[in-house]
């Protein structure tokens, strides 16, 4: 009977971590004439003076301001927007050889993206497909496909839910037992250990220290050549919330690469030892 490969998870937050910035400043904010920093001061305001969620403000935000300049939101044109953004260096090609290399090592890898950003725009970007899951902020639509209000907003505390999703097997949102269900750990699909969380500012704080005190590695990526940016990631690094920091360079040889294939090396070498016993 074939022995079974061993399934590692690498998840991803996607603004500053895939790509340089947050994907509503490629082509969105521009059509509705708002310059990126208005819209999230106005965001930050409106949080502060209501006290409320900082996702579900920018999201409502965006509809308002769409609205005010007759601007469509509807799901093809999100899906549009997303085909603009510009991704970091490597990444396109990071996933098929990823992938590749855990299989070459014996092991079985998936991607998954947890972010606070819009799904429908992620939908439009040319890595869609190579993430076996996506969980993202995302709209209700009516029946003329038109985007009338949040149906799910992910935070800062929200994404390590579905890190245990992917922990349990519980990977459909509508199913609420089974994220809830006691699982003995060794009878998780994957464990906290087979983890890589990839991420780069304070909305993947709780996913860093939970990956990392639950044994798996978490990495702070940074936008290359920023030395600001690279600051903040060195700080969660000083701070004990990831394993290490490297810039956002996805490329064959880069750091990031290297940090990432040893990861499944040491994954791949630690299961094989484990069926000796």
């Amino acid at each position: 009977m074939p022995v079974s490969r061993p399934k590692i998870a690498i998840i991803y937050d996607f603004d500053g971590t895939l790509a340089p910035g947050n994907m509503q400043e490629y082509q969105f904010l521009p059509e509705i004439g708002i310059p990126a920093e208005d819209f999230w001061s106005e965001v930050n305001s409106l949080a502060e003076d209501h006290q409320g969620d900082s996702i579900l403000i920018y999201m409502h935000l965006m509809l308002k301001k769409a609205s005010a300049a007759g601007v469509p939101v509807r799901r093809n044109d999100f899906k549009h927007h997303g085909e603009s953004m510009q991704l970091f260096d490597g990444v396109e090609e990071w996933f098929d050889r990823i992938t590749e290399y855990g299989r070459c090592m014996g092991t079985s890898v998936d991607h998954y993206l947890v972010s606070s950003g819009n799904e429908e725009i992620i939908a439009g970007s040319p890595i869609r497909s190579k993430f076996k899951r996506i969980y993202a902020s995302k709209f209700i639509f009516n029946e003329n496909d038109v985007a009338e209000w949040p149906a799910l907003a992910i935070n800062y505390t929200t994404k390590t839910q579905y890190l245990f999703r992917i922990n349990k097997g519980a990977e459909d949102l509508s199913d609420d037992e089974k994220i809830n269900t006691f699982i003995k750990k060794q009878d998780r699909p994957i464990p906290f250990e087979n983890m890589i969380f990839i991420g780069d500012g304070t909305t993947d704080v709780p996913c860093f220290r939970m990956v990392k005190d639950l044994g798996g590695i978490s990495i702070a990526v940074y936008k290359p050549q920023t030395p600001h940016a690279r600051a903040n990631a060195t700080k969660y690094l000083e701070d004990g919330r990831v394993h290490c920091v490297a810039p956002a360079n996805y490329a064959d040889e880069s750091q990031l690469d290297k940090i990432v294939k040893a990861r499944i090396s040491e994954i791949a070498a630690r299961e094989s030892l484990a069926r000796l016993f």
